[in-house]
């Protein structure tokens, strides 16, 4: 048996109607598995399932908010009534707001202190709870189960201007370890707990911040790639490889771990 295979494995990714979930749920179909598309665009997360399931593949689309724990139960249990289990879990959603955002200009004891609060929550507490519903589920219905919480560049070093979302994925760091040994001392082996560090993708959110209207890079961009040893963003099926190993089998004695996928962002010091 290909041990990175994900065949007859269920997993849910939650923020599947994000550009970065559309690379996670065609990863985990591609390796064989069936995937709940979680999010909040319900004709996004239609679109996406319907193609799979056209291509032969099996999705579901779930309609829930990642803060809300209602919405979270009765998505957790469509699953189960459609699949019977879920043995694994994407935490995507998360990402910033406008006003989580201090620019150059602003004075930094004026900052948006609401809008830090709300971005660092988001990406916090819309990875456990999620946990907290589906983590339950895979204890309940799985053999082997694999979570994957999503970090970033900024919660190991100091990103500018965007406080809440650095505060909010160093959160997810410390969570991500925490879990991952609670996790082993009452269930061993049987759930593991890791993470996912990207580097520097364009997605909805951060495309104004990095590139102008007709595609050149700002000034942040810029610096991006300048300290990007690879000297170029990330494609988002680069996240591909690394996610599909880390919720199969072959990545069994792995928990607690953060993998970057960031083009040597992390290890670069700019000189």
């Amino acid at each position: 048996m290909d041990e990175f295979s994900l065949k007859d494995k269920v997993i849910v990714v939650t923020g599947g109607t994000g550009i970065l979930g559309n690379s996670f749920i065609n990863g985990i179909v591609n390796a064989g598995g069936a995937v709940g598309i979680l999010g909040r665009n319900v004709d996004v997360a239609n679109e996406r399932a319907n193609a799979i399931n056209k291509k032969g593949g099996r999705a579901i689309a779930l309609i829930a908010d990642a803060m809300d724990e209602a919405q979270l139960i009765d998505a957790k249990n469509k699953v189960l009534d459609a699949f019977g289990r879920i043995d694994g879990l994407v935490n995507g959603a998360g990402g910033n707001k406008p006003e989580g955002v201090l620019m150059p200009d602003q004075d930094i004891f004026k900052m948006n202190l609401e809008g830090m609060k709300k971005v660092m929550e988001l990406n916090t507490w819309g990875t456990i709870i999620p946990t907290q519903i589906f983590g339950e589920a895979i204890a309940q219905t799985a053999e082997k189960g694999s979570i994957v919480n999503i970090s970033s560049m900024n919660s190991k070093r100091a990103i500018t201007r965007v406080l809440g979302y650095n505060m909010g994925k160093a959160a997810v760091d410390c969570y991500n370890q925490w879990f991952a040994v609670e996790l082993a001392n009452r269930y061993g082996d049987r759930i593991r707990m890791n993470a996912l560090a990207p580097g520097f993708f364009l997605t909805e959110q951060n495309r104004n911040l990095l590139t102008n209207p007709d595609g050149t890079f700002t000034e942040r961009g810029e610096k991006v790639i300048r300290n990007t040893p690879f000297k170029r963003f990330g494609h988002p099926d680069e996240l591909q490889g690394a996610l599909v190993w880390l919720l199969s089998d072959a990545s069994k004695f792995v928990t607690g771990s953060m993998i970057c996928v960031d083009g040597g962002f992390s290890i670069f010091g700019g000189v």
